[in-house]
């Protein structure tokens, strides 16, 4: 075996690290130093003399018997007489005290030091600024560069030049006349700007381009097919001039904190985010068992819960009746009981199902057959049930996560201010995660479907009992990222109808595919 094979072998195998040791000395002379000086603060504090004979050097004798016998302060300091001590409770509230500031401080240190560390990289890393040219390296002249420019090749000459004056040219079309301006503007915008005086071609700085404009939509557009950059500036846009109520689904937390000021200053503003993705402590808390008392309410907010998770092929539309059955019953008997959405989400994995079943039976208000509909529902099909009861408990999900638990929860206050919103001209914001493919995780998308669902049929019946049959001022909905964030079922028909009943609506979505995937058997005017 060679030597270096030895010496290679020897370091491998390594040892103590010196830092190791430096830090185990370091910490038996701090702990020597704090038991030494806890005596003799104990005994001065006690009887206002340091004791005799407690020396630092006879501390770590002290300290194992201290070790094994915690309470014998006199047994640990042999050579000093008892009345010069302290009781063992004073010393061990001296000593514990010290630590507790030794380790404060430390941390202190620590945290100065890192902090001190990421600066002096950040500065390191940041480049060192220009020095400002002063007024006697301004005079001297700086050397003046020619920019190359494309060489342009001159026309040739016509044939007919020599023979007479060149007739005038036609006039241009309005169409040729628009390009050959915008042709002129960037040959304008291309040339070089001169910058001071100077011999030669002077060198020019280029003149940044102008931030993008969002684009106007066109009049009686309903649905944009766009990117994100394009969605925002445009909702933007359509929320400062919506002139009355409005309604807005958004992914972006940019598109409520740049409107919601102006927004303010025409009414209240509320904002449902159950996720927490808005700056703010102020949110709306909504019950999806709102309303729920009436059966047709309680039907209209099943389907709207189960709309993100609904199997799209039609050999799953009985299961997904079984489903909306299930849950229509659920809600309605809580919110004849007085239940909440957690309740419903028991009941509908079978858990206490009874109770909702003598709901339904015994309250006067119940809707008649509806607990017939429950036990059919749960006793018919057995495979069936088991499969709507997954696709329930998929919808209610979110419900483990403490911030939508407690977006449910309802709230007295802030129901009065949902229903009072479109008369008082104020503005939703409903603010969700932006999720492709609910139907395995759908999050708070079914939650936040619901509340905009429950918006728009409140709307919807404020219009039919105006006298004109519409709402005036229009409630404007804008609704960004909607097929992601909220896909409303009567998404269609709004975009249909919804300008006659004063409810505008501008739908922004991703691209065709999304919203073939979302709403795949209707038509939207794509």
């Amino acid at each position: 075996m060679r030597p270096d094979d030895r010496d290679s072998r020897r370091s491998a195998q390594g040892g103590i690290p010196d830092g190791l040791l430096i830090g185990i000395l370091a910490f038996l002379l701090g702990m020597t130093l704090m038991v030494w000086s806890a005596t003799g603060l104990a005994a001065w504090f006690a009887h206002g003399a340091w004791p005799d004979t407690v020396t630092f050097a006879r501390t770590p004798l002290a300290m194992r018997s201290l070790i094994a016998q915690p309470h014998d302060i006199p047994g640990a300091w042999p050579d000093t007489p008892a009345g010069q001590l302290s009781g063992y409770g004073l010393f061990w509230g001296l000593f514990i005290g010290q630590l507790m500031v030794l380790v404060v401080l430390s941390v202190f240190v620590l945290g100065t030091v890192a902090r001190w560390r990421a600066g002096r990289a950040r500065r390191r890393h940041q480049p060192v600024p220009e020095a400002a040219p002063t007024p006697a390296s301004a005079g001297a002249p700086e050397p003046q560069y020619e920019v190359p420019t494309p060489r342009r090749e001159p026309d040739p000459a016509p044939a007919h030049a020599a023979a007479g004056p060149v007739p005038a040219p036609a006039p241009l079309a309005p169409a040729q006349q628009e390009h050959a301006v915008e042709a002129r503007a960037a040959e304008a915008r291309a040339e070089p700007v001169p910058q001071g005086e100077g011999h030669g071609q002077v060198p020019y700085e280029p003149v940044p381009a102008p931030a993008p404009a969002p684009a106007p939509t066109p009049a009686g557009q309903r649905l944009i097919l766009a990117p994100r950059e394009l969605r925002h500036a445009t909702a933007v846009q359509a929320v400062r001039d919506a002139a009355g109520p409005t309604l807005v689904v958004t992914s972006n937390p940019a598109l409520w904190s740049d409107t919601k000021d102006a927004r303010a200053k025409l009414g209240p503003v509320l904002l449902y985010d159950p996720h927490h993705l808005c700056d703010t402590p102020s949110r709306l808390h909504w019950s999806p068992t709102a309303g729920c008392e009436s059966q047709q309410t309680a039907v209209r907010r099943a389907v709207a819960l189960l709309a993100p998770v609904r199997p799209t092929a039609r050999i799953d539309q009985a299961v997904t009746d079984t489903a909306e059955t299930l849950l229509r019953c659920c809600l309605h008997a809580a919110a004849l009981d007085g239940r909440t959405i957690r309740h419903v989400h028991r009941w509908s994995q079978g858990t206490h199902i009874q109770e909702a079943v003598r709901t339904l039976r015994t309250h006067p208000k119940a809707a008649p057959g509806s607990a017939g509909e429950l036990e059919s529902a749960l006793t018919a099909h057995p495979e069936r049930r088991d499969m709507a009861q997954q696709l329930i408990g998929r919808a209610l999900s979110a419900l483990s996560t403490v911030h939508v638990r407690e977006a449910c929860t309802p709230n007295r206050n802030d129901a009065l201010a949902l229903d009072s919103f479109i008369a008082e001209g104020g503005s939703l914001y409903v603010v969700g995660e932006s999720i492709e493919d609910p139907r395995t995780d759908p999050g708070a998308m079914p939650f936040l479907t619901a509340l905009v669902s429950s918006v728009v049929e409140h709307g919807r019946r404020m219009a039919e009992r105006s006298s004109p049959g519409r709402l005036d001022p229009p409630v404007t909905l804008v609704l960004d990222d909607v097929a992601a964030v909220a896909p409303l079922p009567q998404l269609p028909d709004l975009l249909a109808t919804g300008p006659d009943r004063g409810m505008p609506t501008l739908a922004l979505l991703r691209s065709r595919e999304q919203a073939r995937s979302r709403w795949p058997h209707d038509e939207l005017p794509l």
